[in-house]
């Protein structure tokens, strides 16, 4: 999924006429002396996640990293969507992952964001250990990639009061997101989803609609922008 922008190559431009070369020469004047356009690269966005990342239920395309890519919010950003289904960052997931693989194998020096999304997975898991590994994940993400904006956003709840278990994960994410100098967003203070089940998620009860993912869209994407343009 890694996209590069290609190589730029500038030659000279030489004309031969008859036995001579001769050099094409910029006309005097301003335009002569107008520095060339150069296009400012894409901000690089990783996404590590799960399968509320994935588009599970709907699609890959209708994922809301996917939906990125095309809208307004995404507009000079290179997302690229490390979730996968099951995972968390104790659990392992699809391809034994966790959201501290999914760190490992996508954020590079040049990313700009990373954002890491739930996880719910880690119902179970003793708390210490969700704390110890969420914190490994982030400060990893600023090793490999220190210029990196570092948005960590909590696991949603479906219900206006919480699972306590979840609201626990919750606490102990915010805490690592501050310990490793990121932002942290938290959909469970912030009521989402919890007011629109019906529409936005899906028959299984877990995972997002079409219109859940726009949802997840507006709602993260809005978080982008502050960053990008720090």
């Amino acid at each position: 999924m890694l996209f590069r922008p290609p190589l730029r190559r500038h030659p000279g431009h030489l004309v031969a006429a008859g036995s001579t070369a001769l050099l094409l020469a910029l006309p005097s004047g301003s335009a002569a002396h107008a520095p060339l356009a150069s296009a400012v690269p894409p901000v690089r966005v990783v996404v590590v996640g799960d399968s509320l990342s994935t588009g599970h239920g709907t699609s890959p395309q209708q994922a809301w990293p996917a939906l990125l890519r095309t809208d307004p919010a995404g507009a000079g950003l290179e997302v690229l969507n490390a979730a996968r289904n099951g995972s968390g960052y104790v659990r392992p997931g699809d391809d034994d992952g966790t959201f501290g693989t999914q760190v490992e194998d996508y954020v590079t020096p040049d990313t700009g964001i990373v954002v890491f999304f739930g996880s719910e997975n880690d119902l179970g898991y003793p708390a210490d250990d969700i704390a110890g590994a969420a914190l490994a994940a982030m400060d990893r993400a600023g090793e490999l990639a220190p210029a990196a904006r570092i948005i960590v956003v909590g696991p949603p709840s479906y219900l206006p009061t919480p699972d306590p278990a979840l609201a626990a994960i919750n606490g102990r994410l915010r805490e690592a997101a501050a310990q490793a100098g990121g932002e942290y967003v938290d959909p469970i203070a912030e009521g989402w989803i919890s007011g629109d089940v019906a529409d936005l998620i899906g028959p299984d009860q877990d995972h997002p609609t079409v219109a859940g993912q726009h949802y997840l869209l507006e709602h993260i994407g809005s978080h982008l922008g502050p960053a990008v343009r720090s």
